[in-house]
């Protein structure tokens, strides 16, 4: 049985207070500007899938690692708020891709911008514990 000292507790619970102070942060500031977290999370998603500009719900569902359907009802609601739409693919018509419209985007870039700045004022706090040393317990 492998035994962890008190020392490596200390690490995994440090690093997971500094995520959810992250998150805390990052939930706070999307309810400031008027959309809800996983809204924030659906748009940074759309914007930073790798290779384009658009996502599936499928797609968009694994990144925030959620139900389908919970996918298809956040999609709706941001259609509602004007954030994105929904465009049928011209690569196959049975696909749907999720864009960005204007108001989205100049949203997801403020927040983005304030979440940047956030980060960097956590360089040297925000520390990965050493795995290494877990892998020898």
């Amino acid at each position: 049985m492998d035994l962890l000292s008190k020392h490596d507790f200390e690490l995994l619970a440090d690093f997971r207070y500094q995520v959810r102070k992250f998150v805390r942060f990052s939930e706070e500031l999307a309810r400031q500007h008027g959309i809800t977290p996983l809204q924030y999370l659906l748009l940074l998603h759309v914007k930073g899938y790798p290779g384009r500009d658009w996502a599936t719900v499928g797609e968009l569902a694994e990144r925030l690692q959620a139900q389908h359907h919970g996918v298809v009802a956040l999609v709706t609601r941001c259609v509602k708020q004007e954030l994105v739409e929904r465009r049928r693919s011209q690569a196959d018509k049975r696909q749907i891709e999720i864009h960005l419209l204007d108001k989205g985007t100049a949203i997801l870039t403020e927040l983005a911008r304030l979440h940047r700045a956030e980060l960097l004022s956590l360089q040297g706090r925000f520390v990965v514990p050493d795995l290494r040393a877990f892998a020898q317990a």
